[in-house]
């Protein structure tokens, strides 16, 4: 166990830029201590000291602002970024080298005793706020959107946002970064292409009507769709510039 807690302070050193050195780690990371306490409460669930586990995690839960049921498994080198609110149910099972961020849910969705919270892959990042119900699979090397909700089972190496949660893209490397401006909005480029389109069939009605003669109408909305266009426009340039 003391092996494996090494490794969890490590991994939160590895993907947390403002981590200098092990010793703030272990003393001021709320992610890390409940880790600490999870792995404890675990330990006691598998050797029939039920009430006891659960007497650690909800100390843990008081301490930290994060709830890990003692059943659920977690895997190595798993780390939480800030924390507060992250909720992780009985069966849940993580994977290794995973990265979850604050708000997080990991949720059941049937009152049945059997398998009802998700399975998290390796490399596996999550980001703030994101819910994932029942008992679907995220497979290795994914990355779940900030603020999107999951209820479906999850392909290795996708790129999953909105809600409900659509794969909206791949990768063939694992990167343990979650890049938030980097990901694809699904719904901007829907509204992107429809006034595209929309400009395009009055391009063509102008010519209609300048060939048959007729003058043209003045376009009430043209203005306004211009600024639309030019607000996706900066947005996109915000980000290229985030992003170098």
């Amino acid at each position: 166990m003391f092996n494996t807690f090494r490794e969890d302070i490590g991994a939160a050193l590895a993907r947390d830029p403002a981590a200098r050195n092990k010793f703030e780690v272990l003393l001021f990371y709320p992610g890390v201590h409940a880790l600490l306490f999870h792995r404890l409460a675990h330990y006691l669930w598998g050797h029939g000291l039920r009430l006891l586990a659960r007497c650690v995690s909800h100390t843990a839960r008081f301490l930290t602002a994060i709830e890990i049921h003692p059943g659920a498994v977690i895997g190595r080198r798993f780390f939480i970024d800030h924390g507060a609110g992250v909720v992780i149910g009985e069966t849940a099972d993580i994977g290794n080298d995973v990265l979850m961020y604050q708000g997080v849910v990991l949720g059941g969705t049937t009152l049945e005793k059997k398998k009802r919270h998700p399975t998290i892959g390796n490399n596996v990042v999550i980001g703030s706020a994101a819910i994932l119900l029942g008992p679907i699979t995220v497979g290795d090397g994914s990355r779940i959107g900030a603020n999107s909700v999951v209820v479906r089972s999850v392909p290795p190496g996708s790129v999953v946002v909105g809600v409900p949660g659509r794969i909206v893209g791949g990768r063939q490397e694992s990167v343990m970064d979650l890049e938030h401006g980097n990901l694809p909005d699904p719904f901007s480029e829907a509204v992107r292409l429809i006034l595209e389109e929309q400009t395009r069939l009055v391009e063509r009605i102008k010519k209609l009507e300048e060939s048959c003669g007729l003058t043209a109408a003045v376009d009430e909305l043209a203005e306004k769709i211009g600024e639309i266009e030019k607000a996706f426009t900066d947005g996109e340039g915000t980000q290229d510039e985030e992003t170098h």
